[in-house]
């Protein structure tokens, strides 16, 4: 059957449907139906599409946001979607360190990995938190189950190497951040396995290179390179802003290639937006379709985003008319 194309919706925060009258009980039979109604079309473009959704920032830390995520998932396997969702755990590995007297660094957006800070990432990314979110799932009626980059061969890593310019060195100086990665290639069998058995994967993002060395690599990435090599149809990247902040602070609804490269030029996107940018325009770059940079303070963002009219945060395509602001 035919697919409907995606209907055109503004860019932005969500909005109370002018149409609905002022008071409106949300819970009410007809409003219901209404936004079942809205929903029906993305559910119908959608259906058997994969979603590759970068779950991190306060929606891990807040309770009900935690429960809303989770409850998104499940919805979105329901209606036909395939879910795969990576995980970060900042804030988590951070407060960790923190409790054993060690600081947290980082260089680019990067968090500096030597060999202790690399035992506690691999404690908290691939044991707590990645256990935590399968909980979740599996509670709300889904079937999630956890994965580390290093299980099955998923993701192969090499180790991560920063230069920056030195006045007073003849060559760019190379900076070490320890065990930080970057993706060489992902094996999917694992993946595809699972979303044929109707599982929901849940990904911490390590991988380990030829030599059995394990590697913590930022989640953006893993994310970006995952929908890349599965051919999906968007890449969900949750935030804790509202999107991408133009130089007045004010959030871009739809950004371009050349839009978003001028902003990184001029250090408006910067600190841990970096990796995020970066990562959604590689993926945009590499046939995703689209990628959402979404504010994940926001009860069911990813719903918001993918089943009403109302976007919600940055929309990122390969080629895009110039910036509009909200």
């Amino acid at each position: 059957m035919k697919q409907a194309s995606e209907p055109t919706r503004p860019r932005g925060s969500a909005a109370p449907d002018p149409s609905l009258p002022h008071g409106a009980d949300i819970t009410a039979p007809a409003v219901i139906a209404r936004v079942l109604a809205e929903a029906l079309p993305y559910i119908r473009r959608f259906s058997g599409k994969t979603m590759v959704i970068k779950y991190g920032g306060n929606a891990m830390s807040d309770d009900q946001l935690k429960s809303d995520f989770a409850r998104d998932v499940v919805l979105m396997k329901l209606v036909g979607m395939n879910p795969v969702v990576v995980h970060g755990g900042g804030p988590q590995i951070g407060e960790l360190l923190q409790r054993i007297g060690k600081e947290s660094r980082f260089v680019e957006g990067m968090r500096v990995t030597d060999s202790e800070t690399m035992d506690v990432v691999e404690m908290v990314l691939g044991g707590l938190v990645n256990g935590e979110i399968v909980n979740l799932i599996n509670r709300h009626g889904g079937c999630a189950v956890g994965l580390s980059g290093k299980d099955g061969e998923l993701i192969r890593a090499r180790k991560m190497v920063f230069t920056r310019d030195n006045p007073e060195l003849n060559a760019p100086e190379i900076i070490d951040i320890g065990h930080v990665g970057e993706v060489e290639s992902i094996d999917t069998a694992v993946i595809d396995l699972l979303i044929r058995g109707n599982f929901v994967p849940v990904i911490a993002p390590m991988g380990v290179d030829a030599a059995g060395q394990s590697y913590n690599i930022n989640a953006d990435l893993v994310a970006s390179k995952l929908a890349q090599v599965l051919s999906a149809e968007k890449l969900i990247m949750l935030s804790n802003t509202c999107g991408v902040l133009d130089r007045d602070g004010r959030m871009v609804r739809g950004i371009g290639q050349k839009e978003a490269a001028q902003m990184i030029a001029d250090g408006v996107i910067s600190g841990g937006m970096l990796p995020k940018v970066r990562a959604a325009m590689d993926a945009v770059n590499s046939g995703v379709n689209s990628v959402h940079i979404l504010d994940g303070r926001v009860a069911h963002a990813v719903l918001l985003e993918v089943l009403t009219d109302h976007g919600v945060g940055t929309l990122i395509r390969a080629s895009r008319p110039a910036a509009r602001l909200a």
